[in-house]
């Protein structure tokens, strides 16, 4: 039964990134005040309006990780961050990890928040074993409700949020990064 939930979610997510692709303006939208809305932007060009606007504070959250250690946004305060929100089943999520650890790992001014969306998941343990099969030493946050999935309004994963060391929403990319897309966008916060 479990299997059957997973599966419907990750259709559901697929259609969802399928029908923002066909059906999203490619221009940057307009909101009714004037102001520019912020373009998140797939590795390949697509976009997809986000509800976030560059400069924007990012939302703030609380979350454990898998040892169940409480982590918050707002402790990383003073330095650049990406939040980058994921699942097990995800196979996009699987191929930016070795980058995204290998990045990490050669730099010690930014940090990874990895929100896994645990409500999506057959069992909490299917998150450890990834942690431990990609060997991650970035922290791995469990959003069991999909709270934070929620405040961020994030549709396809993974998404990453890129957010500079003011807690201020830089920029967004939709499915998986390379090591250099995340190497251009953490400089273009410096």
């Amino acid at each position: 039964m479990k299997k059957w939930i997973v599966i419907a979610v990750v259709v559901v997510l697929f259609g969802w990134a399928l029908y923002d692709l066909l059906y999203e303006p490619e221009e940057t939208a307009t909101q009714e005040s004037g102001d520019t809305v912020m373009t998140a932007e797939g590795p390949d060009g697509q976009k997809d309006s986000s509800s976030f606007e560059k400069g924007e504070p990012a939302p703030g959250f609380t979350l454990p990780t898998l040892s169940g250690k409480e982590m918050s946004l707002s402790d990383y305060r003073g330095t650049p961050v990406i939040v980058n929100f994921w699942g097990t089943w995800c196979p996009p999520c699987r191929a930016e990890m070795p980058d995204m650890e290998e990045v990490y790992s050669s730099r010690d001014d930014f940090e990874i928040l990895a929100v896994n969306l645990t409500e999506t998941e057959a069992t909490r343990n299917d998150v450890s074993q990834f942690a431990g099969e990609f060997d991650l030493s970035f922290p791995v946050l469990l959003d069991r409700n999909s709270d934070v999935m929620a405040k961020y309004e994030v549709g396809p994963v993974p998404t990453s949020v890129f957010i500079d060391k003011e807690g201020k929403v830089q920029s967004v990319i939709l499915g998986a990064m390379n090591k250099d897309l995340m190497e251009q966008r953490l400089e273009e916060m410096k």
